[in-house]
């Protein structure tokens, strides 16, 4: 077993490292090893992936739970993996390893041993009964950055009487606050559309990730990360921390509108709704009334700040609905865009016909093993100058890439031929199916 970290050219190669432009891959030359499961450590290690990193997906026997979530194509009869497993696990390659077999888990630290970031979204104490703790394999690869996602965050960086509770997304936006601000005034509770109890730590854990490796720049050595995910929503709910701590007020849900801001929400259309904020900026407050052929009411001393407004949120909010209620949305967008802060509220069929998103390259399209036609996922939002995002490639088969990925560790046939028959790994399967 390597108990050193491997020089650079050891490690496992990208099969994607000879980029068309580098400067748009930053993180070429990275090997992440991702042991997570579901949303929130997928996520994280997808955005590593987009920037260039070669990312290991880890997965047990019976494979990630999302692998069979779908949704499905209507003419997909391979069902290798749906939708949900294809968008958060692109550009990634899969392995399996079952870590409850010892040789399972020697295969992980022999991996880890070459990796530069290991991610996983384990309840405490799993790694450890693994033997796979971040105390002992920062003893074989002292370089190691360890990212830990877990609903109540690790003891390591302070323990919580919720440390053992396991959260799905739902839980952390109810207990981070987001369900409790979010809906109808009066009305329950609403989650976020998006798994945002997820997305949310994912995001955090890869600024955390990043910020690691940047450290182990000067001091060549890695570091354990923690990202709770009730933390991580409490973070983005800022607004209702400092709101109660300045003036003790308890912020519920209030629709479409904001506490603060006015007009800023979202409007009736003839034939959908729009979004448009003209405040804070009361000269955003006075081109619209401009363009609603009512200027005067952008000088009267009844709306003429974004604090009188707030005052008269009822009645401004019934005039500007009443002028966008009976234009079309291409009629409020000839008149509103470029001028104030505006936007059609789009459904996701408009989203595949926007020129922005077309121009920005934000869908793309990627194979589906069981189809003859390619699926389209959102790319990630990230562009650096002078270079052309990484191109995604679909999702691992499960398994898929085990035998490669034990080889360029070090393993020989004779060796992973064994770990198959005692069970400890398995794939690949056959050749992977053509779209």
């Amino acid at each position: 077993m390597r108990t050193e970290p491997p020089s650079t050219q050891d490690r496992l190669p990208d099969r994607d490292r000879t980029p068309p432009d580098a400067t748009a891959q930053p993180l070429a030359g990275l090997t992440v090893l991702d042991l997570s499961r579901m949303l929130s450590g997928p996520y994280l290690t997808m955005v590593l992936a987009d920037l260039g990193a070669d990312v290991v997906k880890v997965e047990p026997p019976f494979g990630d739970m999302i692998r069979d979530q779908g949704p499905y194509a209507p003419e997909d009869e391979v069902r290798a993996y749906g939708g949900y497993f294809q968008s958060v696990n692109r550009t990634k390659r899969g392995i399996v390893v079952d870590l409850t077999r010892p040789q399972g888990a020697e295969v992980i630290r022999r991996l880890a041993a070459g990796a530069d970031v290991l991610v996983e979204n384990y309840r405490p104490g799993v790694m450890e009964r693994a033997g796979l703790a971040y105390e002992t394999l920062a003893a074989l690869n002292p370089r190691l950055v360890y990212t830990a996602l877990r609903g109540f965050g690790d003891p390591r960086t302070g323990a919580s009487p919720l440390q053992h509770w396991p959260s799905f997304d739902i839980v952390a936006q109810a207990m981070g606050g987001l369900l409790g601000i979010t809906g109808p005034a009066g009305g329950p509770p609403v989650k976020a559309g998006p798994g945002l109890g997820d997305i949310l730590p994912g995001l955090f854990g890869a600024v955390g990730t990043l910020a690691a490796l940047h450290e182990r720049e000067s001091t060549g050595r890695g570091r354990f990360v923690d990202v709770g995910m009730y933390d991580a929503v409490v973070a983005a709910c800022e607004r209702i921390v400092y709101q109660h701590a300045y003036t003790g007020a308890v912020p519920g849900p209030q629709g479409n509108t904001h506490p603060m801001l006015c007009p800023y929400g979202v409007f009736p259309a003839r034939d959908g709704h729009v979004a448009l904020a003209a405040a804070p900026a009361d000269h955003h407050w006075r081109l619209l009334c401009e363009a609603m052929g009512r200027p005067e009411l952008g000088t009267d001393e009844r709306y003429a700040t974004n604090e009188r407004r707030c005052a008269r949120q009822t009645e401004v909010i019934g005039i500007v609905g009443e002028w966008t209620g009976r234009h079309t949305r291409a009629e409020l967008t000839a008149l509103l865009g470029g001028k104030v802060p505006y936007g059609p509220v789009n459904t996701a069929d408009a989203l595949f016909e926007d020129a922005h998103l077309k121009a920005r390259g934000m869908l793309r399209q990627v194979e589906q093993p069981g189809l003859d036609r390619p699926v389209t996922v959102a790319a990630g939002p990230i562009r650096y100058g002078g270079g052309t995002p990484r191109a995604p490639h679909r999702a691992p088969l499960l398994g898929e890439h085990t035998d490669d990925v034990l080889r360029l560790a070090g393993y020989t046939d004779a060796e992973i031929a064994a770990l198959r028959e005692a069970g400890a790994i398995a794939g690949p399967t056959g050749a992977a199916p053509q779209g």
